[in-house]
């Protein structure tokens, strides 16, 4: 059985190094931030979602579950392009769907475990259609890395725009080089700022 990770740690250390991020842990209550372990799953919901809002992301994920019935390498590369196309995915994304799928099936996650992080990635990147954000959020989601910040993320940057009074958005480089003092926790202080922008109102 799966149990959530203890964030004490992590919130206590981010909660002292950032008064901003403080606030937003308090307005949010408790970490659900909780690793899948989906290697493949995690990895082609990123590729769908380049791009792309959360909403019509979630959209074109849940009509490529239901046409497939099970989201698997295998089920990827018997699909027909018909099928990939009434679902929404553009040409592109569903040959990038099906590189990962067949590096997937050749064994390319499997060592990603055993990696630092930008090994990792580097590992990663060699796959078509997965960039370092790509590969980012596979680390943090999939694999529960500590200690990653999707900086090029638009939705983060976003959080940390309107969260810190900033007067435009940030670039990728500001936003690492606010978060320096986060380390090694930046992962957790990566998905308090995006649920603080999920919320009605930003509130």
């Amino acid at each position: 059985m799966d149990v959530t990770p203890d964030y004490h740690t992590a919130i206590a250390h981010l909660c002292a190094a950032d008064p901003v991020l403080a606030e937003i842990i308090a307005a949010v209550g408790a970490c659900a931030l909780q690793p899948t372990g989906h290697r493949f799953v995690t990895l082609a919901d990123a590729i769908v979602s380049q791009q792309l809002s959360v909403k019509a992301a979630a959209t074109i994920m849940g009509r490529l579950v239901s046409a497939l019935v099970e989201l698997t390498p295998a089920a990827i590369l018997v699909a027909s392009d018909e099928t990939l196309r009434a679902v929404g995915l553009s040409a592109q994304k569903a040959r990038y769907l099906r590189d990962l799928a067949a590096h997937t099936l050749a064994g390319a996650l499997d060592p990603l475990p055993g990696l630092d992080d930008e090994a990792a990635i580097t590992a990663l990147t060699a796959i078509k259609g997965v960039g370092r954000w790509t590969a980012e959020i596979y680390l943090l989601f999939a694999l529960g890395r500590p200690d990653v910040l999707p900086a090029d993320d638009l939705g983060l940057r976003y959080a940390v725009w309107q969260r810190y009074g900033l007067p435009a958005a940030p670039s990728s480089a500001a936003v690492r080089a606010l978060a320096e003092p986060w380390r090694p926790h930046r992962s957790v202080a990566a998905w308090y700022l995006w649920r603080i922008r999920d919320r009605k109102g930003g509130a």
